[in-house]
C-alpha cells in the first residue's frame, strides 16, 4: 500500500482565519478564502485541497506558484521561499454535493415546502474539500472563522457568535477564536432551525437544534441528557468541559450516526430527537447513548487528540465505554451494562473471531484505509471492552485518577496509546503499559479451555488459551494477558501463558460479570455444574454463559444443537435481557432449516412454545407501571409468537393494525404488529399507503418500524418495490439505504433478491458512497445473512476483483470467511440440530 506523505512535515500551521461566503450555496456553489500562518520546514509549502478551484495563492504578500499533487497535495513554492515563519493567503471556490462529507445539503419538507440546509462532515479527510489546510490530526491550530449567507438563517460555527451584521442582502457572522484543534473537528451549519436552551451548573450553554419539520417537544429528551451528562463529566474527569457552549443540531441527512465536532456536535434525527409519542423507550436508551458517547469526545478526542489515524481507538474506544458510564450514571434504572453486554460484547466477540480481522490499533498509510478502521465491532465495540477490563481491573479511583493526570497534562495536544497507558499504570501501580499494548495491538481473542481434575487430594484446574477462530483461519501462536476475573481466589489473576494447573476449592468459573474479552470452554462436568446453578446466577454471568455457548457452537467446539435444551431452560427468565439472548440462541437455529419446512415448522412450534408463558403473563397491553423487563420480554415473547405464524396473535395484530392508525399503536410493539400484517395479510393499498406514510412523516422512529415492517414482506414483487425506492432519494433517504437493505437480505424470501440487486447496483453503490465510512457496509451486511455454497462462491466472483480497492478489501476478505464458516457450520450441525428438534417436547 502506498504510503501518503504527512504534509505536517513540511508546515506546521498555527492559525487559520478562513471565509466562506455560501450566498450561492442554493445553487450548489461556495467561494472562500483562507489565510493561514505557520512555519515550514524547508523551501515549499503543501496543503491539502481536494476537489477546489485555486483562483491565487500568496506567502508573505508575494504570488506563489502551485501545482497539485497524487494526494490531494497543494503544493506552493517561491524563487526564494526558505524555512521559517510564513503567512500563505488562498482565494478558492468549491461545489457542494450531495456526498454527505465535506459541505453538503440537508432536505427537508416543511408545510408542504421542500428547503435544505447545509452542514459539514470533515473527519476523516475532508475538511480539504472545503478549505486548503493541512488535513491531518497533528496539525493542530487555531480557528477565527467568517460565514456570509443569506439573510433570515441560523448560522452556527465551534464558538459563539462575536458579530453579526446584514448588508446588501447577506448575513456576515463571526465567531470566536476556536482552541488548537485538529482539521476534522471545525464545523458550520446553516440553515432554518429552531431550538431549547439550558445551561449546566457551571454556566455552559447547551442548545439542541433542529428543522422546523421536527416539533419542539421532540428536543426535549436531548436537551436533558446533553446538559446532564456535561455536569457529570465535569466531575468524573475532574476537567471543566472546556468551550462556552454546546450545540446538537439534529441533521435531516447524515451519513454516520452522530460527529464530535467541538461544541457543534451533528446527528442524525434519530440518533437525538425524541418523539414522547412515537420513540419507544428502548430508542430514547441509544439517543442518550450517543449524545453522552459524543459529549465524551469533547475531552477524549478533542481536547486530547490521537497523533495519527492508527490510534482511533483513543477517541472511539473510550467513548464507546464512556457512554454507559455516563448513562449508567444519569438512568441507573436502565441497567447499562447489560445492554453493553447483548450489543458491543457480542459485536465483539462475533466480529474478532474471523482470521484477518484488524486490530484496535492498526496501522493507516493511505486515506482510503481510515474508513476502514471504523469497524464499529472492532475499533468501538471491541476496544471498549477491553477498557472495560482496565477499569474493571485496576479500581475505579485508580482509573479515574489517570484520566484527570492525561487530560492535564495533554490538553491541546496529540498523545499515542502509550500515553493513556502510562498514565493509567503511574495511577494505579499496576503494568498496564505491556498488558495493554498487547490486547490493542493483536487482532483477534483467546479461548480459555478449563479442565477440572478432581482426582488429586486438593483439587486443582488446568487452564489453556489458544486464539479463538470461527471459520479457516493460518495456525496462530498468538497469547494475551487475560485477566480472569474468577469466582475464587487463584493461584495466578492473569493467565499469560499457554498453560498453567491452579488449585480450586470448587468448580471454577471465570469472566465473571463479564469483564474480559475471551470465550471461555469449560470441561463437562464444570459446565453442567454451572448450567445447573444458571438461574441463580447474576445477570451478567448468565449472559456470558449464552454467549459463550453460542460463539462455541459457531466456531466447532460445541454442537449447535445443544442451544435448544440452554434455551428452553431459560424461557420464564424475567429479566429481559437474559430472556432476549435465550430466544436469540433459539434463533440462532433458523439457519439449519432455511430449505427444510417440516424442520422449519418444529422450529415454529417450540419457539411458540418459548414465547407463550411470558406472553400469558403479559398480555398485549402495557400496565400502569410497569417494569421495563415486563415491557421488552413482550416485544421478545410476540416476536417469537409471530414467527412461529401463531393464528390467534396474527389476528389480533391485524385487528390492532386496522383499527388504528400507526401512531396510535403502542410504541415498543409497533414494528412487529406492521411486520406480522405485511407477512400475512399484505395488499397493494396496504404497501403504498405504508410508503407514503413513511414519505411523509417527521418521525424517525415510525419510518424505522416501517422500514421492518415492509422489509417483512413474502411478496416478490413487494421487495422488488423496495429495491428500486433505495435509489429514489425522494422516497428513501441515501443515509438510510444500506439499512433497508440489511433487513431485506436477511429475510429468507428475499435473501436471493436482494442479493441479485446488490451485484446488479454495484455502480450505483459505488457512485453514491463510494467516499463515504459507509461505502463497504452493503458488503458487510451480504455477508452476515449468505449461506449456501452457491452464495459463497457468488460472493467471491463478484467482490475478489475488488480486493484492490483498500477501502473495500478487507471486508471482502472478512466476507468470505464468514459465509464460509456459516456454510461449513450448516453441513456441520445440520443432522444434529434436526434431530434435537424432532426429539424436544
Amino acid at each position: 500500500m502506498t504510503k501518503v506523505p504527512r504534509l505536517l512535515d513540511t508546515f506546521i500551521p498555527n492559525h487559520y482565519t478562513l471565509t466562506i461566503d455560501l450566498t450561492c450555496a442554493e445553487e450548489k456553489a461556495f467561494s472562500g478564502k483562507v489565510v493561514i500562518s505557520g512555519e515550514s520546514t524547508g523551501k515549499s509549502i503543501s496543503l491539502h485541497a481536494k476537489d477546489l478551484t485555486i483562483q491565487s495563492i500568496t506567502i508573505d504578500n508575494q504570488p506563489a506558484e502551485f501545482s497539485h499533487g497524487e494526494f490531494d497535495e497543494l503544493r506552493l513554492s517561491q524563487s526564494d521561499l526558505n524555512a521559517g515563519k510564513h503567512t500563505v493567503s488562498i482565494d478558492f471556490s468549491g461545489t457542494i454535493t450531495d456526498s454527505m462529507h465535506g459541505l453538503y445539503p440537508c432536505y427537508f419538507t416543511h408545510d408542504g415546502i421542500k428547503k435544505q440546509l447545509f452542514a459539514t462532515q470533515f473527519e476523516s479527510h475532508h475538511a480539504r474539500e472545503v478549505l486548503p489546510c493541512v488535513d491531518e490530526p497533528a496539525a493542530k491550530a487555531t480557528y477565527d472563522v467568517t460565514l456570509v449567507t443569506a439573510p433570515d438563517l441560523t448560522v452556527l460555527g465551534n464558538m459563539p457568535v462575536t458579530e453579526s451584521s446584514e448588508k446588501g442582502g447577506a448575513l456576515t457572522t463571526t465567531f470566536a477564536t476556536t482552541p488548537r484543534m485538529s482539521s476534522y473537528l471545525l464545523a458550520f451549519v446553516v440553515g432554518e432551525l429552531h431550538k431549547k436552551t439550558a445551561h449546566t451548573k457551571s454556566g455552559v450553554e447547551v442548545n439542541i437544534w433542529a428543522t422546523p419539520a421536527q416539533s419542539e417537544e421532540t428536543l426535549d429528551f436531548a436537551l436533558n441528557i446533553a446538559t446532564r451528562s456535561i455536569d457529570f463529566y465535569d466531575e468524573y474527569f475532574g476537567v471543566p468541559y472546556p468551550l462556552p457552549k454546546s450545540d446538537h443540531v439534529a441533521l435531516p441527512d447524515f451519513s454516520s450516526g452522530a460527529m464530535e465536532n467541538w461544541g457543534l456536535i451533528t446527528y442524525r434525527e434519530s440518533c437525538l430527537l425524541a418523539d414522547p409519542k412515537l420513540t419507544p423507550e428502548s430508542s430514547k436508551r441509544f439517543i442518550a447513548t450517543v449524545i453522552t458517547h459524543e459529549l465524551s469526545h469533547q475531552w477524549f478526542g478533542n481536547l486530547v487528540t490521537m497523533q495519527w489515524w492508527n490510534d482511533l481507538w483513543l477517541n472511539e474506544s473510550f467513548a464507546n465505554m464512556m457512554e454507559y458510564v455516563a448513562v449508567d450514571a444519569l438512568h441507573p434504572e436502565w441497567r447499562m451494562w447489560e445492554d453493553f453486554a447483548t450489543n458491543e460484547v457480542t459485536a465483539a466477540l462475533r466480529r474478532d473471531s474471523l482470521d484477518g480481522v484488524q486490530s484496535v490499533q492498526a496501522d493507516v498509510n493511505h486515506p482510503d484505509e481510515i474508513s476502514t478502521l471504523f469497524d464499529p465491532a472492532i475499533v468501538y465495540a471491541k476496544g471498549g471492552r477491553l477498557l472495560v477490563m482496565v477499569r474493571q481491573l485496576i479500581g475505579e479511583e485508580a482509573f479515574r485518577a489517570g484520566l484527570k493526570s492525561y487530560f492535564e497534562k495533554f490538553a491541546y495536544r496529540n498523545t499515542v496509546g502509550d500515553d493513556l497507558w502510562r498514565e493509567l499504570e503511574t495511577a494505579s501501580g499496576q503494568p498496564i503499559v505491556d498488558l495493554m499494548n498487547t490486547w490493542i495491538s493483536q487482532p483477534g481473542l483467546p479461548i480459555v479451555q478449563v479442565e477440572r481434575n478432581n482426582s488429586d487430594e486438593k483439587p486443582t484446574t488446568t487452564l489453556h488459551q489458544e486464539r479463538f477462530f470461527i471459520g479457516d483461519h493460518q495456525p496462530s501462536d498468538a497469547l494475551w494477558p487475560i485477566p480472569l476475573f474468577a469466582n475464587q481466589p487463584l493461584d495466578v489473576k492473569i493467565l499469560d501463558q499457554e498453560e498453567i494447573t491452579v488449585s480450586t476449592e470448587k468448580p471454577l468459573q471465570l469472566n465473571c460479570g463479564l469483564s474480559a474479552h475471551f470465550v471461555t470452554k469449560y470441561d463437562e462436568s464444570t459446565r453442567n455444574n454451572l448450567l445447573k446453578n444458571i438461574r441463580a446466577l447474576p445477570t451478567l454471568d448468565k449472559i456470558c454463559i449464552l454467549q459463550d455457548a453460542t460463539i462455541l457452537a459457531r466456531a466447532g467446539f460445541e454442537s449447535s444443537a445443544w442451544l435448544l435444551p440452554l434455551a428452553l431452560s431459560l424461557k420464564t427468565e424475567t429479566n429481559e435481557k437474559v430472556f432476549n439472548m435465550a430466544a436469540r440462541a433459539l434463533a440462532e437455529l433458523r439457519k439449519f432449516v432455511d430449505d427444510n419446512d417440516i424442520a422449519r415448522n418444529r422450529l415454529k412450534q417450540i419457539s411458540d412454545d418459548f414465547g407463550r408463558a411470558t406472553f400469558e403473563e403479559l398480555g398485549w397491553d402495557e400496565k400502569p407501571g410497569e417494569s421495563d423487563d415486563d415491557r421488552e420480554r413482550r416485544i421478545t415473547a410476540l416476536g417469537l409468537m409471530i414467527y412461529s405464524e401463531n393464528q390467534e396473535i396474527l389476528d389480533e395484530a391485524k385487528k390492532r393494525f386496522d383499527n388504528h392508525e400507526l401512531e396510535k399503536l403502542p410504541t415498543e410493539i409497533r414494528s412487529l404488529i406492521i411486520s406480522a400484517n405485511v407477512r400475512h395479510f399484505e395488499t397493494p393499498e396496504m404497501i403504498d399507503n405504508l410508503f407514503t406514510i413513511y414519505k411523509d412523516t417527521p418521525s424517525n422512529d415510525l419510518q424505522d418500524d416501517i422500514a421492518v415492517g415492509l422489509t417483512s414482506t413474502q411478496n416478490t414483487e413487494t421487495a422488488k418495490k423496495i429495491l428500486e425506492n433505495l435509489k429514489d432519494a425522494n422516497i428513501i433517504r441515501p443515509q438510510d439505504a444500506s439499512r433497508w437493505f440489511v433487513y431485506l437480505i436477511r429475510t429468507r424470501e428475499n435473501r436471493q433478491i436482494a442479493w441479485n440487486w446488490l451485484k446488479e447496483n454495484w455502480a450505483w453503490v459505488e457512485d453514491k458512497f463510494g467516499d463515504d465510512k459507509s461505502y463497504d457496509d452493503f458488503i458487510r451486511y451480504a455477508a452476515t445473512a449468505l449461506l449456501t455454497t452457491d452464495e459463497l462462491n457468488e460472493f467471491r466472483q463478484f467482490f475478489e476483483p475488488m480486493e484492490n480497492i483498500p477501502a473495500l478489501v478487507r471486508t471482502i476478505k472478512l466476507g468470505i470467511t464468514e459465509i464460509r464458516a456459516r456454510v461449513e457450520l450448516i453441513e456441520r450441525d445440520k443432522t444434529s440440530v434436526l434431530s434435537a428438534l424432532q426429539t424436544t417436547l
